[in-house]
């Protein structure tokens, strides 16, 4: 389905979001791994990126070439105006879902 998205989509676009302009590749795993205290790989993150092209949720561009990656250009990637609106209602259905939930999360 188009508009849907998963749990680790969910985190990658959020990220993005986060990251702004220094949006990359490296740079949106080291975010996730730190923030989530999850170890993840380059080629699960490159097929989520994938897929998230291809939902139309996100669109990349190269930036200019680098001495430190001996002339190689990074791709940085932005959110599409359908992935904010996913993200959206996927906040609106998750708020809405604790609001009906009785789960009483303190330690108390």
């Amino acid at each position: 389905m188009k508009g849907h998205i998963g749990e680790f989509e969910e985190l990658v676009l959020l990220t993005i979001a986060t990251l702004g302009d220094q949006a990359y590749g490296v740079a949106v795993l080291e975010d996730i791994q730190q923030r989530a205290n999850r170890k993840i790989s380059i080629g699960a993150l490159h097929s989520t990126i994938t897929r998230l092209d291809e939902k139309g949720f996100i669109t990349s561009y190269l930036g200019e070439p680098t001495n430190e990656r001996g002339g190689r250009r990074k791709r940085f990637f932005q959110l599409t105006a359908s992935a904010k609106q996913a993200l959206s209602d996927m906040k609106s259905l998750r708020d809405e879902l604790w609001q009906l939930s009785n789960l009483k999360l303190s330690s108390q």
